[in-house]
């Protein structure tokens, strides 16, 4: 059976038209057969030998014509019924006039004429949908897999649902069978949906686990909420099945869902937040057909950026990063999701002046995303006159950069840490954002700031280091039992600094809605259980104490900013402050000369007189971190 059809397959065009020529002498046939109730007539043989090579040419010439040579008969669809109705009337009309013209319709029934057209028709739409029902294994006695299929419980019967259902059914070679939808919408109970029934509620989910012998659930629902999916969750896991879900709906930037796409449940699904609206209007104009720099391109952030920026083809896309690998990997990313864009990699430090000017001359960038930082907290208080200079210092060798060759827009990307800081990264990003904001009255450019708390799966955040710590068998190392935080995942991080830095006139601080902080200890204990484990018996939790620069909770504004909405719901903005601008530059480049020289005490001091609400929380013994630093800058 194999060989045989591997023969059909490799004479795919011979076996096509054969059926074809099969199928228009099949229908010819039968219509004469259906007039005469069965039996034809002796009389009429001469006419039908007669007829039947001119009959195969006009269709066989007019369906190639039609296209209706080209195409998979296993994906017809509505659109190949209307072309295969097209065709067979085309070459049943020129099959009369044929028949009119040379025979005068002699000994031709003019019934026959219709029936052939329509049983043409029929036949040419008919073996198309046996053969998708064959491909989609709808023939029970004609089954194309072997041994037994993974089977499928798909949780809604939505568009997402039924566009993995269909694909289980085009892709045999999956190995896997739905056998089911469960939907919480009453409508949609006991009803079909491209041929697979809906079961129940989701609230059923166990039972129909069991009674269907379920091996896998798939959650299609892109747009849920976090704690729908906790729940969805919390019943996969009473039932013991395996379960996958789809990306959200931020994520299905092009709508289309595949299996492809099916992935472990993880924490951002279970912290699922609405996904961001976007004006994409306004993010256009300042961004399509403009030339774009990404500083820190490699970064968690930075890395995003980079991906949704090119999305709005830009003329040129400047990546600018300090770590090779990281550059490396981001530019061979976007050369193959983008091969139409402008990538240049530059590789280069935002402190060395002379390499900012030479790329801002040369590139002459219109906007500006600012992202390159130093952001460990713990590490950051080891290395104070690191975290000045680069954050700092280089923060304001590029907005100068941007200012002296006309930048348009120049957004920076801030952190919740800024506010109240307690910690030298906290403190050196507040300066950066005075030093921007005061920039902004001065300058012609648009600078404007981006503050908003932790993005999910960052580079050195939670996630990654508690999915690393279960994979080891635990424990799960939290600092404190009652630390929260912020969180957001990366892209809709990425996306809201490409919204506000559309709204920006100049000089604003702009606050993404962080939503609800997190306890890391339930993040923890779910993640644990998202891994297949206990928490505290399987895999044990342990608290370590805050790190150095560590807050129990975060903020997002300093008293006396205010506060005011904007024009999107996830954005706001705080007003500005002003400093003396003299007294600003005299200061930082006293913090310059202080980070050089690796004087630590002296970066700290200098650092409170720029941010006067900063309250450093010491950690380490005296002269520890003047040992640590001088070890680490060797």
């Amino acid at each position: 059976m194999e060989k045989t059809a591997e023969v059909l397959f490799n004479h795919r065009r011979l076996t096509v038209l054969a059926i074809k020529m099969t199928l228009i002498c099949l229908a010819f046939l039968s219509a004469f057969a259906l007039r005469f109730d069965l039996v034809i007539p002796g009389e009429y043989w001469s006419t039908i030998t007669a007829l039947i090579v001119p009959l195969l040419l006009i269709k066989l010439l007019v369906f190639r014509q039609m296209g209706l040579s080209t195409g998979w008969w296993r994906y017809v669809s509505l659109a190949d019924a209307l072309s295969i109705f097209k065709a067979n009337l085309v070459a049943s009309v020129l099959f009369i006039v044929y028949v009119s013209l040379v025979h005068r319709l002699d000994n031709v029934p003019r019934s026959v004429l219709v029936l052939d057209g329509v049983l043409c028709f029929l036949f040419a739409c008919g073996i198309r949908l046996l053969t998708r029902a064959y491909r989609e294994d709808y023939l029970p006695f004609f089954s194309r897999s072997g041994g037994s299929r993974t089977r499928i419980l798909v949780i809604g019967a939505g568009n997402a649902g039924q566009a993995i259902v269909r694909e289980l059914r085009q892709n045999p070679d999956l190995n896997m069978e739905a056998v089911g939808f469960l939907d919480a919408d009453p409508t949609k109970q006991q009803k079909s949906f491209q041929g697979v029934k809906v079961l129940g509620g989701t609230h059923e989910l166990e039972l129909i686990c069991k009674a269907y012998r379920v091996d896998e659930v798939i959650i299609a629902i892109p747009s849920a909420s976090g704690r729908a999916m906790q729940d969805l969750v919390t019943l996969c896991q009473t039932a013991g099945v395996k379960f996958k879900t789809l990306p959200g709906v931020g994520c299905l930037i092009d709508g289309r869902v595949s299996v492809q796409q099916l992935r472990d449940v993880d924490m951002e699904d279970l912290l699922g937040r609405e996904p961001a609206r976007l004006e994409m209007e306004e993010i256009g104009r300042y961004l399509t057909g403009k030339r774009i720099l990404i500083t820190g391109a490699g970064g968690s952030i930075g890395s995003e950026l980079c991906r949704q920026v090119a999305r709005f083809k830009p003329s040129r896309l400047i990546l600018y990063e300090h770590a090779e690998t990281a550059l490396f990997y981001i530019e061979n990313e976007l050369r193959a999701l983008f091969p139409q864009l402008n990538v240049l990699p530059v590789v280069g430090d935002i402190r060395d002046m002379a390499r900012v000017d030479s790329i801002f001359a040369e590139s002459a960038p219109e906007v500006v995303f600012h992202a390159a930082a130093y952001k460990h907290v713990p590490m950051m208080e080891c290395n104070p006159a690191e975290a000045a200079n680069n954050n700092v210092r280089g923060t304001r060798v590029l907005a100068d950069a941007a200012d002296r060759h006309g930048v348009r827009n120049f957004v920076m990307i801030s952190t919740d840490k800024a506010v109240n800081p307690t910690n030298v990264m906290g403190a050196s990003k507040r300066a950066a954002e005075v030093y921007v904001q005061n920039l902004a009255r001065r300058s012609m450019t648009h600078f404007v700031t981006v503050r908003f708390g932790n993005v999910l799966g960052s580079n050195g955040s939670v996630i990654p280091t508690f999915r690393e710590q279960i994979r080891q068998g635990g424990p799960v190392t939290v600092t404190h039992p009652e630390v929260t935080r912020f969180f957001m995942s990366i892209p809709e991080a990425a996306q809201l600094v490409l919204q506000a830095g559309s709204m920006g006139n100049g000089g604003e601080i702009f606050l993404l809605d962080m939503g609800s902080s997190v306890k890391i200890v339930e993040l923890a204990e779910t993640m644990i259980r998202l891994s297949g484990f206990k928490p505290y018996e399987e895999i044990d939790i342990e608290f370590t104490g805050l790190r150095p620069g560590e807050k129990l909770y975060e903020e997002l504004l300093i008293g006396g900013e205010g506060i005011k909405p904007t024009r999107h719901e996830k954005i706001r903005v705080a007003a500005s402050t002003e400093t003396d601008w003299d007294g600003l530059n005299r200061r930082l480049d006293d913090l310059y000369e202080a980070s050089r020289h690796y004087q630590t005490a002296e970066v700290l001091a200098r650092l409170q007189e720029l941010v006067p609400e900063y309250r450093p929380v010491p950690r380490f013994p005296s002269g520890e971190v003047e040992r640590m630093e001088s070890f680490t800058s060797v």
